[in-house]
């Protein structure tokens, strides 16, 4: 589907290339060796095409903006791996984008199911609020202050880490991608701060309902 997508309609989106200016794998080449205007030359020269492709994964402009943002940046660290037998630089980088914006889809899709679940859980167990329901707002509210002075006490690394997971929802590769951490640090850092977390809100009197929530980041 990908490469029948590149054969029918890629030709539409490719500018008229000067005469004299580098192609696409030499502009590669020159992205292996570190050169950043090499990056921002294959940037406009195909930002439009790979932010066609994406938007057909995703519907919203803003995270299109953004995944295009982090497309580039994966072709900055990742660009050794790219071989010019294996074929056109486009089509490498159509690959990448349509891939990285179908787990953008997917991660997503995730999180939200994980939030449903989450919601049916605390509809299935309503008992701690029912019949005191101003004491368990008062409860809800100090156990929120228990947990942001528990992310205050993280190291910053991981709270970082722990607010890009639980707030914005980002995966462990997400993150890394955003933060330009390899993804084993981040995957060490959230288990860490998981860890400390949910051992610092239930010595501190924090609720166990807080506990699905957390294990969802």
């Amino acid at each position: 589907m990908l490469y029948a997508f590149e054969n029918q309609q890629i030709e539409n989106f490719l500018p008229n290339q000067a005469t004299g200016e580098p192609t696409d794998e030499q502009l590669m080449g020159m992205i292996k060796a570190q050169d950043d205007a090499a990056l921002a030359s294959l940037y406009r020269r195909h930002f439009a095409l790979l932010r066609t492709v994406i938007s057909r994964v995703l519907n919203n402009d803003h995270d299109v903006d953004d995944l295009v943002q982090e497309v580039f940046l994966e072709v900055w660290r990742q660009a050794e791996h790219y071989s010019e037998e294996k074929g056109k630089a486009l089509g490498w980088l159509v690959t990448l984008a349509r891939r990285r914006a179908i787990d953008r889809v997917r991660k997503k899709q995730a999180y939200y199911r994980a939030q449903e679940r989450y919601r049916e859980e605390i509809n299935h167990h309503p008992e701690p609020c029912v019949e005191h329901g101003a004491d368990c707002e008062a409860a809800s509210s100090e156990t929120g202050e228990i947990f942001q002075k528990v992310l205050e006490n993280l190291p910053p690394a991981q709270r970082e880490a722990l607010q890009l997971a639980f707030y914005r929802g980002l995966s462990q590769r997400e993150i890394a991608a955003k933060t330009g951490i390899p993804l084993g640090t981040i995957k060490t850092r959230l288990e860490l701060a998981l860890r400390k977390v949910r051992s610092a809100i239930l010595a501190l009197g924090g609720e166990r309902e807080w506990m699905p929530a957390l294990s969802h980041a």
